[in-house]
């Protein structure tokens, strides 16, 4: 059995899928299933157990006899969310039992971190696990990813393999559900279907031009593919970027929608919202050389060819991965 938390939910879901074209079909998925907009994500997909969250660490000590790998994607993503207490419980103290139990039943795990561990950016964006300790978010969501990623760093006990990925700006299929939390290029998508025009945000910094904001984007068939190399290696523990490697601007991201879509470009440039403009992120790119060195050698999506597959192939159809 392959275990995928947060399998109803945009990445977990295509992981499930990437485990089936590559024909593993005993997975064991693993959400609250309570958002129906989730459901279509796993239509279509073959598992052989569906377990709520709440009931996942009582399932895994009845059955982790059983259990060969362990992919924990769930988690509360929500970057405007101020609660922390929420955090505290869905993204910390969960993961923290995850990791405990793995380590109780010599299991491998694969978890999810993030970029927005990196806040601003001012220790650069290397995974270089020593400047963990320092590094600043400037939201409760990346606070509660970094402080499990330096919790994880004190742990006298660690899973036998285990490996934390800083997902950078992640689009494509299966996150019709997100609503805000959507990839831009999602979006972008609706405005530019519904107005005939995109909207971006205009630059509050005297450095950076409206529209050239730089993010790493990295399509989800990407991320899914790092995950499945992992599950292979199982040494080098460690945490690690997932990004493309590559920082674009969100004007080449919008002139690129527009291309897709075989329209010329219409792009109105709108202020930051309050809620987000102090805390809004500039740049983004990831060091990618740790990940290679281990013996990932696979390409990632260039811009222009993930946007083209992720417009074409689903979003025009509406179709899922």
């Amino acid at each position: 059995m392959i275990v995928v938390t947060g399998a109803a939910g945009f990445i977990g879901s295509c992981l499930v899928r990437k485990l089936n074209d590559e024909r593993f079909f005993d997975v064991v998925v693993v959400d609250d299933f309570s958002n129906k907009e989730k459901t279509p994500n796993l239509e279509g997909k073959r598992f052989s157990a569906k377990v709520h969250r709440d009931e996942f660490a009582d399932w895994l000590k009845n059955n982790h006899r059983f259990v060969q790998f362990i992919f924990h994607i769930g988690a509360r993503t929500d970057t405007t969310e101020m609660n922390m207490d929420i955090f505290d419980i869905l993204n910390l103290n969960y993961t923290k039992n995850v990791w405990n139990l793995c380590v109780e039943f010599g299991l491998p795990l694969v978890y999810a971190s993030s970029a927005a561990t990196y806040g601003a950016g001012e220790f650069g964006y290397d995974d270089d696990e020593s400047l963990i300790p320092k590094l600043k978010p400037l939201n409760p969501y990346g606070i509660s990813k970094n402080e499990f990623d330096k919790w994880a760093l004190k742990q006298k006990q660690a899973p036998y393999f285990y490996a934390g990925l800083k997902f950078f700006n992640v689009y494509g299929p299966n996150e019709y559900h997100k609503g805000r939390m959507a990839s831009v290029i999602f979006n972008a998508y609706n405005q530019i279907q519904k107005s005939g025009e995109m909207k971006l945000f205009r630059s509050h910094r005297e450095d950076y031009k409206d529209g050239e904001q730089k993010r790493d984007f990295v399509y989800v068939k990407d991320v899914v593919d790092v995950c499945y190399f992992l599950m292979h290696h199982r040494h080098d523990s460690g945490i690690y970027n997932l990004g493309s490697g590559k920082a674009r601007t969100f004007l080449d991201l919008a002139k690129n929608i527009f291309y897709a879509l075989d329209k010329k470009p219409e792009i109105k440039f709108i202020d930051t919202p309050e809620d987000i403009r102090n805390n809004y992120q500039y740049f983004t790119e990831a060091n990618m050389r740790k990940l290679i060195s281990i013996g990932y050698d696979q390409p990632f999506h260039g811009l222009e060819q993930g946007v083209h597959d992720y417009v074409k192939n689903y979003l025009v159809s509406g179709k899922y991965y």
